[in-house]
């Protein structure tokens, strides 16, 4: 068998092709084991430079030259940009009025320019390309929900001038109503005079009947006619009956009268780069995090915490009350939900209101001079809550068939078996987070790249944050993971927690929230701790010295204190974790 062939474990002497590779020759570019180099440098030793093989990479090769044996080019005429060896130096041709530069200078600074440009690549170029290319996914993964903004506002307006129109229509059929009631009166009234003088020519008649065949000479004597004043009919009624002249319509009528587009322009703006100043606020992690402060809240299960500004925080547990108090404790005020039902999750928007979502009315409420519904959903359920640093707000929220999930954790064995052929034919239940501007829909995220969910199908819960880096965060309880996807909704990592020997429970994260390093902190209730991962997903430490039970809902101030909520003991713990 060629050994050439041979599946190798180490690498192996290009001579003898056995031989573990020991050495490596800088002029030839050959590994050599050390019974092979006598043989390789038996022709001429001098030209050779052998080198052990851990410094094959530090030692230069230099380019051969063409004119002269066993040379080698180190050197570069600045004028005609050559490369010569130390022979071609010494020509008269060569260094008459030239100046020579050595290789190895231009290398070092070749070299120190493409670590340069290297670094500039990755840390500021590409970052830039990829924010752009964040920005346009963002536009289109919203395109649908603006153009429906657009055609809802024709459609409305099309149905105001429609109401405005059937109001003139309406009008003028009223009016055409009264006309006929006044025309119908005038030819009545006519008609009735001229019956009254049809009445008083048929008694006339009468009497002139009883007149020619009576002898009595004193009525005929005394007869005067009437045909004279009868012969003078009654005058013609003319009524015209009205006409509806339509008014004539072109295009560009019918365009003022409905308003218009304005034309669609497209823009090539210019991008100018500036490259980003490094971190210098660069903050390590302690090697003790302590507890600066406990805060007692007396709610019951407590489950969110979120910052109000640098004073105070609002908390949340399984009571219709939210609470508010000041970082030394103090109740400042408590707001009862609207439904007298305890909230999922709460979080502050950037003009200081409190939202909150309760997921049986599928609505999440802003709190502020009163309670107002900003977003109900339709066939979907709110869980949790957060306010992203454009002032968007990011939803976690489960498909709604709420059914299914009552009867399979409430129901007795009995009423399980009962209703099991129907739970099994339930559509099965989905999970998204849906980025809202106020309460329209800009973004959706429900599927990677390859179709499949990125979050577990159930109603468990999916605390949310931002990253500062602009990556959304999503503790998935039931995922057993953090789920993290950049700003267009595309996967950046799944963690899965971190093996330990002291943490022995099943990772189930619950509270997440981000700092100002772009560290990513996560509650892992059942081995009471908190993970630390970096922006790329890499675990960095626990937070597990500073007494936690129960820990679930998280958040971070401005000065990268972090509390923690303790469930079952009703506490908000703010702690120091960055020196």
């Amino acid at each position: 068998m060629d050994p050439d062939y041979i599946p190798q474990d180490v690498a192996r002497c290009d001579l003898c092709k056995t031989g573990i590779v020991e050495y490596f020759c800088d002029f030839c570019h050959v590994n050599l084991c050390k019974p092979c180099i006598g043989e390789h440098i038996s022709d001429d030793y001098k030209k050779h430079i052998i080198v052990p093989i851990h410094q094959k990479k530090s030692a230069l090769i230099y380019p051969k030259c063409e004119t002269h044996d066993n040379e080698v080019f180190k050197y570069q005429c600045k004028d005609c940009n050559t490369f010569l060896c130390s022979h071609c130096t010494a020509s008269k041709q060569q260094n008459k009025a030239h100046e020579f530069v050595k290789l190895d200078d231009i290398f070092y600074a070749k070299k120190e320019k493409i670590q340069m440009d290297t670094e500039e690549l990755e840390k500021q170029i590409l970052p830039t390309y990829e924010e752009i290319a964040n920005e346009l996914e963002i536009q289109i993964a919203s395109l649908d929900g603006e153009y429906t903004k657009l055609t809802n506002a024709i459609s409305n307006e099309k149905k105001e001038i429609q109401r405005e129109v059937d109001n003139a229509f309406n009008q003028m059929e009223k009016e055409i109503n009264e006309i006929k009631v006044k025309h119908h009166s005038i030819l009545k009234e006519h008609i009735n005079e001229i019956k009254q003088l049809q009445s008083l020519m048929q008694q006339t008649l009468i009497a002139l009947t009883e007149m020619e065949e009576s002898n009595e000479i004193s009525s005929t004597i005394h007869y005067s006619s009437k045909n004279e004043e009868f012969r003078k009919l009654p005058p013609k009624v003319n009524v015209s009956i009205p006409k509806y002249i339509s008014k004539q319509r072109e295009n560009e009528y019918v365009c003022t009268l409905i308003g218009k587009l304005t034309p669609f322009s497209s823009i090539l703006e210019e991008r100018v780069f500036t490259a980003k100043k490094p971190n210098t606020s660069v903050r390590e992690l302690m090697d003790e995090p302590e507890v600066l402060n406990t805060i007692m809240t007396g709610l019951a299960n407590l489950r969110s915490v979120t910052c109000l500004n640098e004073e105070q925080i609002w908390t949340s547990g399984q009571t219709a009350d939210i609470k508010c108090f000041n970082i030394q404790g103090v109740l400042q005020t408590a707001v009862k939900t609207k439904t007298g039902e305890w909230p999922l999750d709460i979080a502050v928007d950037r003009d200081e209101a409190l939202l909150y979502a309760y997921w049986k009315t599928r609505t999440v409420y802003k709190v502020k001079n009163d309670q107002t519904e900003i977003i109900t959903l339709q066939g979907w359920r709110p869980l949790n809550l957060c306010v992203t640093s454009s002032g968007d707000l990011l939803v976690t929220m489960f498909s709604d068939n709420f059914m299914q999930w009552y009867l399979q954790t409430t129901a007795s064995l009995f009423g399980q078996i009962i209703w099991s052929t129907w739970l099994f034919n339930q559509p099965i239940r989905h999970a998204k987070v849906v980025r809202y501007s106020g309460s329209t829909v800009k973004q959706t995220i429900q599927f990677d790249d390859k179709g499949q969910p990125l979050y577990s199908g159930n109603n468990n819960t999916k605390y949310i944050s931002e990253n500062r880096n602009l990556d959304i965060c999503v503790a998935d309880h039931g995922a057993r993971a953090v789920v993290v996807v950049n700003q267009a909704g595309k996967v950046r990592f799944r963690y899965t927690g971190h093996p330990s020997p002291t943490k022995n429970k099943p990772f189930e994260p619950r509270g997440i929230t981000t700092d100002s390093q772009c560290h990513i902190l996560t509650a892992d209730k059942d081995n009471n701790c908190i993970h630390i991962l970096d922006t790329d997903g890499q675990f960095l430490s626990y937070i597990d010295n500073c007494d936690l039970e129960n820990p679930m809902g998280l958040c971070v101030d401005s000065n990268d204190s972090l509390f923690v909520c303790e469930r079952s003991k009703g506490n908000v713990k703010k702690i120091r974790f960055l020196k």
